[in-house]
């Protein structure tokens, strides 16, 4: 049976309110009058006398917080739910369901998390503008007030991931297009194509499931593609020759360096990174360590330690993930954080500092100016910060 929580901040103490509804003045223009947020807890796999302890010690703390059964009292309000889509990683859901565990020392229960926003007085119109705003469809969705009957993901939702995608591999260009449409992948047409010559090979069909795994490791996000695109033609303006020089000294540096590799093509990642590779080819980075496993740059240094002279590496990471965070900002953020991260602990390295430069345009443009498919400038930045410093500070490297 799944039982319903809603917690809601005390007015003096919901900074969140007060800073949404500054947002949405400054970027929408809309003066809310009346503005609630509630966070709600589905919960499933819990009896009544554990939900009464965890709902004062895990959902909520009395201090700060006051709890509801229901939304009865706000009937006429304006009530928009929104939650993350079926897949998407919910970190509170997730932190929930461990503590309920902790305390009962059983089996994890089943928990989703919604937020609520209640207004009133507010056009149907000034209304949509809000819902897009607060809803980025990438990573949530809008909600639904009704209390559902299970949390259990649907057997048969599960096993369809295994079914074979029959006919895939006999069909005509079209028919792959008219596939290809319907699911919403990341991968492009052609990576499709490619999948389905693949699998003709094979003489098979292949799931769900391997095509879903697919998509996700040739997504942008894994492969670079952006990164790795070759740039075959290139216009430089003519009233900005200082980039036309660096991109002559760019080619020129190129065919320098790899005129044994015919293989080498130029790309924005290549671009990013030449100019060590001829600091290095010239013998200017003779404290660079170099190893079978290198990924970040560590450079060794002597370093007196109270007396003794030791050999220390001090190790640098940049980690680009442009596309996703523009598209997910705070999930974007946080797995850029998460790359930079892994090396300093695979490589036992104290964390010494971190900054996050957000690729974004000016955070003050106005909501109007935003570009079709795109978030604003502002929910970009403001939630790519959001998602760098959450995973900063649960792995405990602030």
């Amino acid at each position: 049976m799944v039982k319903r929580i809603f917690v809601e901040k005390l007015k003096q103490f919901d900074s969140a309110v007060v800073k949404l509804r500054s947002d949405i003045r400054h970027l929408l223009n809309i003066d809310l009058s009346y503005l609630r947020r509630i966070l709600r807890y589905d919960i499933e796999g819990v009896d009544e006398e554990t939900l009464r302890t965890a709902r004062i010690s895990i959902f909520s703390e009395p201090t700060v917080d006051v709890t509801y059964d229901n939304l009865d009292a706000f009937s006429d309000k304006q009530i928009l739910v929104v939650e993350y889509l079926d897949g998407q990683y919910d970190q509170r859901a997730d932190s929930s369901s461990q503590c309920v565990q902790l305390l009962t020392a059983g089996i994890r229960p089943l928990v989703r998390c919604a937020t609520v926003y209640i207004f009133d007085g507010l056009s149907k119109e000034q209304f949509e503008q809000i819902k897009k705003y607060l809803i980025n469809p990438v990573d949530s969705k809008e909600g639904s007030i009704t209390l559902p009957t299970t949390l259990k993901r649907a057997e048969t939702e599960a096993q369809a991931m295994c079914v074979e995608m029959t006919g895939f591999i006999d069909m005509d260009k079209e028919k792959l297009k008219k596939f290809y449409a319907g699911f919403g992948f990341a991968m492009n047409f052609e990576d499709i194509s490619f999948v389905q010559d693949y699998f003709i090979e094979e003489k098979r069909n292949p799931t769900l499931t391997e095509l879903k795994v697919i998509d996700t490791y040739w997504s942008d996000h894994c492969r670079h593609t952006t990164f790795l695109t070759e740039i075959k033609n290139v216009k430089v303006e003519s009233d900005i020759c200082h980039i036309q020089k660096s991109l002559d000294l760019y080619r020129n540096t190129f065919n320098e360096l790899y005129k044994t590799r015919p293989e080498k093509y130029p790309c924005l990642m290549d671009i990013a990174t030449i100019a060590v590779k001829q600091l290095k080819k010239e013998g200017y980075l003779k404290a660079l360590d170099e190893s079978e496993e290198i990924n970040a740059c560590s450079v060794v240094v002597e370093v007196d330690n109270g007396g003794i002279h030791e050999e220390w590496l001090i190790m640098f990471k940049n980690e680009t993930h442009n596309h996703p965070t523009e598209i997910e900002p705070f999930g974007g953020a946080a797995t850029c954080l998460g790359g930079a991260i892994r090396d300093p602990l695979s490589g036992r390295a104290y964390v010494y500092q971190a900054m996050r430069i957000t690729g974004a345009g000016n955070p003050l443009e106005s909501h109007k100016n935003t570009l079709k498919g795109k978030l604003p400038q502002r929910v970009l930045t403001k939630t790519a910060l959001a998602g760098f410093s959450s995973y900063g500070n649960q792995i405990g490297l602030a």
